[in-house]
């Protein structure tokens, strides 16, 4: 008998959250306390999320120690986080069963009729947030769980109703593997996380288990520019849509006008005008983005009108091309989450399209591995701005046993420079941008730090 969350719930026994002031189990632990659940857990650091939580009810230790798990009925751990973990070693010996983060997240997505999975190596959060507001503006009452803060709906969590479920669906440690979609979605496909896939045929066979996760009356909604994401569904017998901008598409963009930067396009499905939609986010992949949650409303009877509204009022989500102010002498500061080439290069083509005089880039490499499996895409993604400045790499969960630095970018980037502080790199964008300049500060790390440094 495999192990479910659900008799855990019914019961009302304590659960207890392992690492959980993270952005997925900090909803998970939200949602189990919105069910009158015991919840516990532990992590490094107090944090407004963990605080809200606490307010909540949930019992937090900020340490990892054996005794926390005691009296606890189950654990639930992110994937970070291994046996030899004090409190799941403890765990063991007590016989109190173990379970992942995205296991439980899955047996939860079986309550409800709809469920909608938004995968990709990137667009995940802006996808995720562009199909909630969709799905609220249709009167479907969603339960979401998305990667970032996403204003309209106070944090990363919203507890709705039954009907309707979306959900960031993140293919790292192939954790979407244990989720439950009635509607795959497949933004693009492309290298990233190879601390853990082997290499692209292993990245694209996980997507493809991801499809086959969809039942036979679900749908799959495809990129149809993108050949990986296409050999993810090649044979696959389900109901496939594709999207993108090629004339073959069942979902894509005509009429299509760029204002600054910011599209104006009607989204056609099998050839039917479905929406005339304006996006308040720029940029040419927010289009993509746009017409893959399409692809999945009007599915779900979403109406083009209630899509149209939605896809309107998404402004963006926490770093994702956030406005963070401007500079004394008027330069405009924008924070992104980008980490990978291909998300670097969408954030900065769209900057070029909004009339800026130069565009600064202040970019914190993300992770050892990643910096030397992608080198000549991250050299030439930093080309595409005027001026490269280069933090030291963020190592997250790794060692630099491959004795790569930021300093061998900026050798091969024209002009770049690698400073060794985020104080250097403030003082040197005081004094190098212009009135209209963007200064963008990018990464996965804590390069947001650099932008409140900038307009104090």
């Amino acid at each position: 008998m495999a192990l479910s969350i659900k008799p855990y719930i019914e019961n009302k026994e304590r659960i207890h959250l392992i690492g959980i002031g993270g952005v997925s189990m900090n909803s998970l632990g939200e949602l189990l306390l919105s069910r009158g659940v015991p919840v516990s857990g532990s992590d490094r650091l107090k944090t407004d999320v963990t605080a809200r939580l606490e307010a909540k009810g949930a019992k937090i230790a900020y340490e990892h120690k054996a005794e926390n798990v005691e009296g606890a009925s189950l654990i639930v751990r992110t994937a970070a986080v291994h046996d030899d973990n004090p409190e799941i070693a403890r765990a063991h010996e007590l016989g109190i069963p173990v379970m992942e983060r995205a296991e439980a997240w899955g047996h939860l997505m079986r309550d409800y009729e709809n469920v909608v999975c938004l995968a990709g190596t990137h667009g995940k959060t802006t996808s995720t947030s562009m199909m909630t507001l969709m799905t609220m503006e249709a009167q479907m009452d969603p339960t979401v769980m998305v990667g970032s803060n996403l204003p309209a709906i106070g944090g990363t969590l919203r507890i709705g109703g039954k009907g309707c479920f979306v959900a960031e669906s993140c293919e790292y440690c192939n954790s979407f593997l244990s989720f439950a979609p009635t509607v795959a979605v497949v933004l693009n496909v492309e290298e990233d996380h190879l601390d853990f896939f082997k290499d692209l045929n292993d990245i694209i066979h996980s997507f493809r288990g991801f499809v086959e996760l969809t039942p036979m009356n679900g749908l799959v909604v495809v990129n149809g520019d993108d050949p990986n994401a296409m050999r993810c569904v090649d044979g696959l017998d389900r109901r496939i849509r594709t999207f993108g901008l090629n004339a073959n598409a069942d979902v894509r963009a005509t009429d299509i006008r760029d204002v600054n930067g910011y599209y104006r396009f009607t989204v056609l499905i099998d050839g039917a005008p479905y929406a005339k939609v304006e996006l308040s986010v720029p940029g040419r992949h927010n289009m993509l983005n746009a017409l893959a949650c399409c692809a999945a409303a009007e599915f779900l009877g979403v109406t083009g009108e209630a899509a149209a509204r939605g896809l309107n009022k998404f402004t963006g989500s926490s770093r994702r091309f956030q406005l963070v102010g401007k500079m004394p002498n008027g330069a405009t500061v924008v924070d992104d989450y980008a980490h990978h080439p291909s998300e670097m290069r969408a954030t900065l083509s769209a900057a070029r399209e909004m009339g800026f005089d130069r565009i600064l880039c202040a970019f914190q490499p993300h992770t050892y591995t990643r910096t030397k499996a992608l080198f000549d895409e991250f050299v030439e993604a930093l080309c595409l701005c005027d001026q490269a400045v280069l933090a030291p790499i963020y190592a997250a969960r790794e060692q630099n046993t491959i004795g790569i630095y930021s300093s061998d970018l900026a050798q091969k980037v024209p002009g770049a420079v690698a400073l060794d502080s985020f104080a250097e790199i403030a003082d040197y964008l005081k004094r190098e941008a212009g009135a209209n300049d963007l200064v963008l500060t990018m990464g996965a790390g804590n390069i947001n730090e650099v932008g409140p440094m900038l307009i104090k």
